[in-house]
């Protein structure tokens, strides 16, 4: 695995840890951060995924377009689409005024994230 493929899984892992301390969080959770975390998780995996297959992916944040450029390398991936549909949504959406997460929410999200994890992991040989 060459060194920037390892920095994105870093990061990955970074956000897993946060969007899993906000949601277990007893005092003061915070739900807009565990839902923007999963999806910064799987979002940071996929593109480790493209960086170690060689894929340009530019500057996103939408999962279903990292999700075409994956498919040509990992298949398998297209059952993760309505699942990746619900993480796009916390990319921006709880991080301005106006609308916030719910515990409900976060937990789908931290949900989603844990199911994909280990998918992600095992596709890079992790």
């Amino acid at each position: 695995m060459n060194e920037l493929t390892k920095e994105w899984v870093e990061k990955a892992e970074g956000d897993f840890n946060t969007a899993l301390r906000e949601y277990r969080a007893r005092k003061a959770p915070n739900y807009d951060a565990a839902c923007f975390h999963a999806q910064q998780c799987i979002e940071k995996y996929m593109k480790a995924r493209l960086q170690h297959a060689g894929i340009p992916f530019g500057k996103t944040h939408d999962l279903i377009a990292l999700l075409e450029l994956c498919i040509p390398i990992e298949p398998l991936w297209e059952a993760f689409r309505t699942s990746l549909i619900i993480l796009n949504r916390y990319a921006v959406d709880f991080r301005y005024p106006g609308e916030s997460a719910t515990r409900e929410e976060a937990k789908e999200a931290v949900s989603i994230m844990r199911s994909l994890h280990e998918s992600m992991r095992k596709a890079l040989g992790i």
